[in-house]
C-alpha cells in the first residue's frame, strides 16, 4: 500500500479504524434500497461483508446473527450483511433459511462498487469477509478482516459494541 491508503495492485481504498464510513445505497431482499447515511445520527451500524449466499462458511455465518439478531438492538445497532450476490438469489437464500430479520444487501451492479469502496472485493469479483463497526456519527471504530474459510468472532463484536456504548 501507499501513502495513499491505495493498495496498488488493485487500485482500492484500504480503510482503517477512524476513517468515516463511505455512504452507500444499495438494494435489499426484503426492504427495497437502504441508504447508510439514514443511520447517521440514529444508529450504529455493523457492515458484514461476506462472499457469497449458499456457500458453506457464509451459511454458518448468517444464521448466526439471526441466532442473536436482538443482542444487536441492545447496542442501538442495525446489521447490514452485504455480497456481490443479487436480490433474487438473497431472497431465495433468505428463504431457505426460514427468514431474516436483518437485510441482505445486493453489491451486484454494477458489480461489488460498495465492496470495492470498502477496500474489500478480491480479484475473483468476491467481497471479503470483513465486519465494520460503524458508530453514529458514521466513523469507522472496528474493523475485522478474516481468511474466507474463518468465521466473525460475534462475542469480539459485541465486545467493541459494549464500548462503543460505554
Amino acid at each position: 500500500m501507499n501513502d495513499s491508503g491505495r493498495d496498488e495492485a488493485d487500485g482500492q481504498v484500504r480503510l482503517a479504524v477512524g476513517d468515516p464510513a463511505p455512504d452507500f445505497t444499495l438494494p435489499t431482499h426484503n426492504e427495497g434500497e437502504l441508504n447508510l447515511a439514514w443511520y447517521q445520527g440514529r444508529k450504529n451500524v455493523v457492515l458484514a461483508f461476506y462472499p457469497a449466499d449458499w456457500t458453506p462458511v457464509c451459511a454458518t455465518q448468517v444464521p448466526a446473527y439471526q441466532q442473536v439478531i436482538d443482542r444487536f438492538d441492545e447496542y442501538d445497532c442495525q446489521l447490514l450483511c452485504i455480497s456481490c450476490d443479487s436480490v433474487p438469489c438473497h431472497v431465495a437464500w433468505a428463504k431457505s433459511m426460514g427468514g431474516l430479520q436483518f437485510p441482505l444487501m445486493a453489491d451486484f451492479w454494477p458489480h461489488g462498487e460498495v465492496a470495492r469502496k470498502y477496500g474489500v472485493l478480491n480479484k475473483k469479483g468476491y467481497a471479503e469477509r470483513t465486519v465494520f463497526l460503524i458508530d453514529k456519527k458514521g466513523i469507522i471504530r472496528w474493523i475485522e478482516r478474516l481468511h474466507p474459510a474463518r468465521l466473525p468472532n460475534n462475542e469480539d463484536l459485541f465486545r467493541q459494541l459494549a464500548e462503543l456504548s460505554e
